[in-house]
């Protein structure tokens, strides 16, 4: 049931954004005069076909292989064209015009998008202020003296409000030099902090490292954790630990939850830590040796024992709901969207260049997961995940890559240059090159989808 809640949330979502990016070609090509043959959903053989009523007699289909869409033009390139008709054909028209039905595509994308943030803007969205939690000994965070509480303001020149915010920040001031300064709030006041990243640069712009890397956690909700068992024969049940026992410090760190502790012994292999724990009233500490076990190809440390959770509560302040004026909802929703196009087109350029891991490539069985997992959040949550698609399915669309919208653009732009088309055979030397690229691409995303599964 859930592999197929996932699979109809992935369609759903591929359906609607394939509709939004090839209505875009479809409504400005009408506007600008050339004959629409058929708007498609889907590739292949048609399913559901409908003729419009208008002169043109437009096709409306969806198509049996739900991975795409296309708008057919009429081309004498595909076929004889009537010569009462020439005028329409796509190679007829200005270029210009071409120029605006082949962006109109990616522009839709985008305008989609900044409605989606605009609409969640204005229904009110919950953000999470970046206050520091768990910090790891020896790593960055504790070379650069960020302490448990301090709440982060601003990354480089960025100013950040939220823990999205912070991450979006911290990516786009890693560079080569590793240096990230930080402005933090402590004790009423504001300090400075440099972050050093020293060594394995490029591994923590793989996913999900970039925190764990830089040596902290961000704060979360409490809860009273407790050891639900720990069996005879584990480290933590050799240490002195036993059930019922309250978990409240490990090595004078709090623990906030069940989630922190498994990663304090996590972050231990091989080491003794210190654990302070409530027994029948009474504090006490153990120091329980931590066994180095290898999991998924990752060495971490464990204890061998399960813990339980009592009521979770939010630390006061910490989760906050933002709500915004039609307006202002519009304004931030255009700001959104350029703000993750920028991120989008500085990631392709540093994988790349090799300054971020081409781990961060994700292909459809990784993006069918996020469709249902949002999917199953709720609405606002499966909006999000439609606005940042969409955004990536936009600029993705731009790139010149001849198979693409930008690609395309190329070609007419060159065509004005010269004052005729390129010639058939530089045309198809460059869609070999980009099937090429196209196949390249696919397959590196396909790979990381399938080591995630297997890690």
């Amino acid at each position: 049931m859930k592999m197929l809640f996932f699979l109809a949330a992935f369609l759903v979502a591929i359906g609607i954004l394939v509709a939004v990016h090839e209505f875009g070609h479809y409504w400005v090509a009408k506007k600008l005069g050339f004959k629409v043959l058929r708007f498609s959903i889907g590739f292949g053989k048609p399913l559901v076909m409908r003729v419009g009523k208008d002169p043109d007699r437009t096709e409306y289909c969806v198509a049996a292989i739900p991975l795409g869409g296309y708008v057919k033009l009429l081309d004498e390139r595909e076929g004889e064209v009537n010569a009462a008709e020439l005028h329409r054909s796509f190679t007829r028209r200005p270029v210009m015009h071409r120029i605006a039905v082949l962006l109109a595509g990616p522009a839709m994308n985008l305008l989609f998008a900044s409605f989606l943030y605009a609409i969640l803007a204005m229904i009110g969205t919950e953000i999470i202020r970046p206050v520091v939690g768990q910090i790891r000994l020896d790593s960055p965070a504790a070379a650069a003296g960020l302490q448990r509480g301090d709440e982060i303001v601003r990354v480089g020149d960025r100013s950040v409000e939220d823990t999205e915010e912070l991450q979006i920040a911290l990516i786009r001031q890693f560079t080569d030099d590793g240096v990230i300064p930080l402005r933090v709030r402590r004790d009423g006041g504001q300090r400075s902090l440099t972050l050093r990243v020293a060594e394995d640069r490029r591994t923590l712009t793989e996913p999900g490292k970039l925190l764990p890397g830089l040596g902290f956690d961000l704060a979360t909700w409490n809860a009273d954790t407790l050891i639900h068992e720990a069996p005879s024969d584990s480290a933590g049940a050799h240490a002195g630990l036993r059930a019922g026992d309250r978990l409240i410090a490990v090595d004078g760190q709090p623990v906030a939850n069940s989630t922190e502790f498994i990663a304090m012994v996590n972050a231990a292999p091989g080491r003794s830590i210190s654990i302070e724990v409530e027994r029948a009233g009474q504090r006490m500490r153990i120091v329980a040796a931590v066994p180095a076990v290898v999991e998924q190809g990752k060495t971490i440390g464990r204890l061998g024992i399960t813990l339980e959770e009592g009521p979770r509560a939010w630390p006061p302040g910490l989760v906050e709901t933002h709500r915004l004026g039609p307006i202002d909802a519009a304004v931030s929703g255009v700001a959104k969207t350029w703000e993750m196009s920028s991120l989008t087109v500085q990631m392709l350029w540093r994988i790349v260049t090799g300054q971020v891991s081409a781990k961060n490539i994700s292909g459809p069985i990784s993006i069918a997961e996020f469709a249902g997992i949002s999917a199953y959040l709720g609405v606002t949550a499966f909006m999000a995940f439609l606005a940042i698609i969409s955004v990536s399915l936009g600029v993705l669309n731009l790139m010149p890559v001849p198979l693409l919208d930008g690609g395309q653009v190329v070609y007419q732009v060159v065509e004005a240059v010269k004052g005729k088309p390129l010639s058939e055979r530089a045309q198809l030397f460059g869609q070999q090159v980009g099937i090429a690229l196209l196949v390249v691409l696919m397959s590196l995303a396909f790979y990381n989808d399938i080591s995630r599964h297997l890690n």
